[in-house]
């Protein structure tokens, strides 16, 4: 079999319901590198939100922050940050509409408050620690995602005043990345195996929300996980069994990559 390239996704996919990573998941991971695979996260956290996740699998190439930053054992390969206008804008109307914004650059994330529950709802969910106050810190750096918090309905604001020049992806009951027009996981793992000079057929990647509908259409073999939601399932070529059923190590087993089974890959 060809060398492959597999991407996982963090939240539902390597991390089960209880934030923690199968031990299944772990050994599955570690039999693919010592089968001469290249493994990789694909996420919209930020780098630092997942130090430990990389150390404990020892992977040290991603796609970060739902595309927009990425890394090839550990050398930064891709950087596609937010116009500065169209962050200003989005600043003052989050501002107007008195919903909190975070900032996400490559090294740290700052807030525009000093607290706000909907922050600490949706942060306390991800076991995340929460940012700092900083509400200039998206002045003169490289902001590769925003992210701000408002209800679904509260949402359409932002659609109809960036509708084509800023992406919009929904991550729980308040949290939506707001990201470059274009930006994707996809478009981050485009840039990856561009840059390793790899076929895209020889890709796989594991997802299980609205944030991975791009990327399980783009690469060779798109793996849902059970727990994904419908419209998830519906954009990737295979589904798996849910992350707390050992939905991993099912998943590889049945592209033909971690057993003797016929094998499904072209």
């Amino acid at each position: 079999m060809n060398k492959k390239l597999i991407f996982f996704d963090i939240d539902g996919t390597l991390l089960d319901h209880d934030k923690r990573i199968p031990e299944s998941t772990l050994e599955s991971i570690e039999q693919l590198k010592d089968n001469g695979h290249e493994v990789a996260i694909a996420t919209g956290r930020a780098p630092y939100h997942f130090d430990e996740i990389r150390e404990q699998l020892g992977i040290d190439s991603y796609v970060s922050l739902n595309g927009q930053y990425v890394v090839h054992q550990g050398k930064p390969i891709y950087g596609n940050p937010m116009p500065p206008e169209q962050l200003q804008q989005l600043t003052e109307l989050a501002v107007r509409m008195d919903h909190p914004i975070i900032y996400a650059g490559s090294d740290a994330m700052k807030m525009n408050v000093t607290h706000h529950e909907h922050i600490d709802s949706s942060w306390g969910e991800l076991k995340l620690t929460i940012p700092e106050y900083d509400p200039e810190y998206y002045l003169g750096r490289d902001i590769f995602q925003a992210i701000v918090f408002c209800t679904e309905e509260e949402e359409e604001a932002y659609r109809s005043s960036f509708g084509g020049r800023l992406d919009l992806v929904r991550w729980g009951p308040y949290g939506t990345d707001v990201l470059p027009v274009g930006g994707s996981k996809a478009e981050g793992i485009r840039q990856f195996i561009q840059a390793l000079g790899m076929d895209v057929a020889d890709t796989i990647a594991f997802g299980d929300y609205l944030n991975d509908l791009e990327m399980l259409s783009y690469v060779g073999h798109g793996v849902a996980m059970g727990n994904a939601p419908d419209v998830v399932k519906r954009a990737a070529r295979h589904v798996t069994k849910d992350v707390g059923e050992d939905g991993i190590r099912h998943g590889l087993q049945m592209l033909g990559l971690l057993d003797p089974k016929p094998q499904v890959m072209a």
